[in-house]
């Protein structure tokens, strides 16, 4: 990807001293985390390294699983994802059943990522709800028990942009938190390495105003299959700080508050009347007190390096500098392979699912200094680690 002005030995040696100073500098302090990776983005051997500082830098999430290849948040698109190689696995998005059971989905309504629309006897079950102030239309989780979800079966969601990933629909039923946690133990011993995951709680001020709080649900089964610790496998995310600090109290797990878009303000800010928006959030005063009980953030690709008017990317913000400085470390999202997904510039053609230069777009992210990111593509994302590093 374009943006890098120099060449050659002064090129790479430029890029590798960015990112050791990214997790050497005030973040490396508070996180623990080791010096810059090698260029296969592995940490040097003969450290005894635990949690978090055993990650390669920059991180490479698999959104949803391998979602650019199958659809999203089922164990097709988990699999894949640790087929391709990528380090961490976002499985999944949470959000309970009526009968109290978390199941991954990325959203409560499913008529977009199941055929629960194909199903008469559910017919009666299409409700209009408001969702963190957005009416929305649709089927419900929390509408369903358990056993009347796995009889459903996921499609994919954005078909426009993946007409290929069709090919899957109806494949793969819905996940519950607890499969995935066991299917994270038996891949760990499958593949000889330890296999992490990425979980969000959803919506939680929505959940809990029902009763069906997250919180005490994710930590009863993280506390179940000894995955609660400082040091375990597991980092927790949400788009409200208020579900972060309550994960904060529960559980010893790394944790990271999602950013959205600098003038949006969390559910949970909304709820509570407080007038803070992520704009405020994401200056060096809220990136303190996020610091107080998170190690990192998840801002929108946007919030790193803005867009002009265009579609093109500006200049990179101040962001990633400091949240490093108060020990934050930073895992933007999302990267996809697909035109409508990139920025005015790394566009190929107009169809909405051609790739463009993605690569690219990759490496001129990967320069902000970045810890890791998503991506639909965990396989796209490896190569331009790959080539990003040897630079």
């Amino acid at each position: 990807m374009g943006g890098d002005q120099d060449n050659g030995h002064t090129q790479a040696t430029g890029r590798r001293a960015l990112l050791g100073a990214a997790v050497l500098g005030a973040g490396g302090a508070v996180l623990g985390l080791p010096g810059a990776a090698r260029a296969d983005g592995t940490r040097p051997a003969g450290r005894a390294d635990r949690g978090l500082k055993s990650l390669p830098v920059p991180t490479i999430i698999g959104h949803r699983g391998a979602s650019g290849y199958r659809p999203e948040h089922t164990f097709g698109s988990y699999g894949l994802a640790l087929d391709l190689g990528a380090d961490v696995v976002e499985a999944g998005d949470l959000v309970p059943t009526r009968d109290g059971h978390l199941v991954c989905r990325h959203e409560p309504e499913i008529g977009g990522t199941t055929d629960v629309a194909a199903h008469p006897e559910f017919a009666g079950r299409r409700t209009t709800k408001v969702l963190d102030g957005v009416p929305t239309t649709g089927w419900f989780t929390e509408d369903f028990t358990l056993a009347e979800l796995k009889t459903l079966r996921a499609v994919e969601r954005v078909p426009a942009n993946r007409p290929h990933n069709t090919l899957y629909d109806g494949r793969w039923e819905i996940p519950t938190f607890e499969e995935v946690l066991k299917w994270q133990d038996e891949q760990t011993r499958k593949r000889g390495r330890q296999v992490w995951i990425y979980p969000e709680t959803k919506h939680p001020t929505y959940f809990r105003e029902l009763g069906l709080g997250l919180e005490e649900r994710v930590a009863k089964l993280l506390r179940k299959y000894g995955k609660d610790g400082r040091h375990s496998p597991v980092i927790l995310q949400s788009f409200e700080p208020t579900s972060i600090q309550r994960l904060n109290r529960l559980v010893d797990n790394p944790l990271v508050v999602l950013l959205s878009s600098a003038n949006s303000r969390p559910y949970d800010f909304v709820a509570a009347n407080d007038p803070r928006t992520v704009a405020d959030l994401i200056t060096p005063k809220g990136l303190r007190e996020i610091a107080g009980y998170a190690q990192g953030i998840g801002p929108t690709v946007d919030l790193v390096i803005p867009k002009k008017a265009d579609g093109t990317l500006a200049e990179p913000s101040t962001l990633v500098s400091d949240a490093h400085r108060v020990g934050l470390l930073v895992h933007p999202y999302t990267l996809r392979n697909e035109n409508p997904f990139l920025p005015a510039e790394y566009r190929k053609g107009s169809a909405p699912d051609g790739y463009g230069d993605v690569l690219g777009a990759f490496e001129k992210y990967f320069a902000t200094g970045i810890d890791g990111v998503f991506t639909d593509n965990p396989d796209t994302g490896l190569l331009a680690r790959a080539d990003f590093l040897a630079g």
